[in-house]
């Protein structure tokens, strides 16, 4: 049985949700959130096109840069699925919410601990979030110790 996950994509004006993505496998930190950390790193989210900002790594508005997220992650049938905003309780155990108030955000919560957040902030702060040496849940720990973020 897979780690299923949900990311909801909420839109930049009111923050009202756009669409929910559902991850059958795989939706710990370390395996979608760092696929996400992947694609949205250096990600800048703009209000229209121009040649200034056309070979920058951009999206224009939370809509665009949902379908591009969607388009890097979903490879071959199964596994990545969407639903309508509002959908949650479909055996999520991580909800990843992506959010753009100045600059784009995300959230993880743990549903497995009653909608814990593990985290909410920036992408930078995402990034160092995520990287083992700096993560206080990593601290102390061996190699080869059990943890999900590997």
């Amino acid at each position: 049985m897979g780690t299923r996950s949900l990311t909801i994509f909420n839109n930049e004006w009111d923050n009202e949700e756009i669409v929910v993505l559902y991850r059958q496998y795989d939706g710990y930190p370390t395996g979608h959130g760092r696929d996400l950390l992947n694609f949205l790193n250096n990600m800048k989210i703009v209000n229209g096109m121009n040649s200034k900002n056309e070979k920058l790594k951009i999206a224009n508005g939370m809509g665009c840069l949902s379908a591009q997220v969607i388009a890097y992650l979903k490879e071959a049938p199964g596994d990545f699925y969407l639903h309508s905003a509002g959908t949650r309780d479909i055996g999520e155990e991580f909800i990843y919410t992506l959010y753009y108030t100045e600059e784009l955000n995300i959230k993880v919560q743990d549903t497995y601990d009653d909608g814990h957040n593990l985290f909410d902030g920036n992408i930078k702060a995402y990034k160092n979030w995520m990287n083992p040496k700096i993560n206080p849940t990593n601290q102390n720990k061996k190699k080869g110790d059990e943890c999900f973020f590997i």
